[in-house]
C-alpha cells in the first residue's frame, strides 16, 4: 500500500515559505520520498500502518494551503507511468576514474 500526499502551500511570506519548510521536512522524516514537486510518497506494508502515517500528516499540517493525501494498492502503483517532454537536461556524468595531477 502506497501513502501519496499532495500539497499546495503557499510561499509568499517568509513564515509561509518556514510553514512549508518544516512540513516538506517531516514528511522526508517521516519515511515519504519526492515523486515530484508538491507530492511525495511513502510504502506501507499494510493499511493500519498506512492510517498511522496519514495521522501523522494530520499533525504536520500548516495553518494555511491545501494538502490531500491518497492510499493506492502496490499494484495501482506499478501501473503509474511517467512521461517526458521532448527536451530533457541530461545529467552530468560521473568520470569514469580519478585523476590526480
Amino acid at each position: 500500500m502506497w501513502v501519496v500526499a499532495m500539497f499546495d502551500l503557499p510561499t509568499d511570506t517568509k513564515t509561509a515559505r518556514r510553514d512549508y519548510r518544516e512540513f516538506r521536512d517531516a514528511l522526508l522524516n517521516d519515511g515519504f520520498c519526492m515523486l515530484q514537486y508538491s507530492v511525495y510518497a511513502r510504502h506501507c506494508p499494510s493499511e493500519e500502518n498506512a492510517d498511522v502515517h496519514e495521522e501523522r500528516i494530520k499533525s504536520f499540517l500548516p495553518s494555511d494551503g491545501e494538502v490531500r493525501v491518497i492510499t493506492i494498492t502496490d499494484k495501482q502503483f506499478e501501473r503509474m507511468r511517467v512521461f517526458y517532454g521532448k527536451t530533457r537536461v541530461d545529467f552530468e556524468k560521473a568520470p569514469e576514474q580519478i585523476s590526480f595531477f
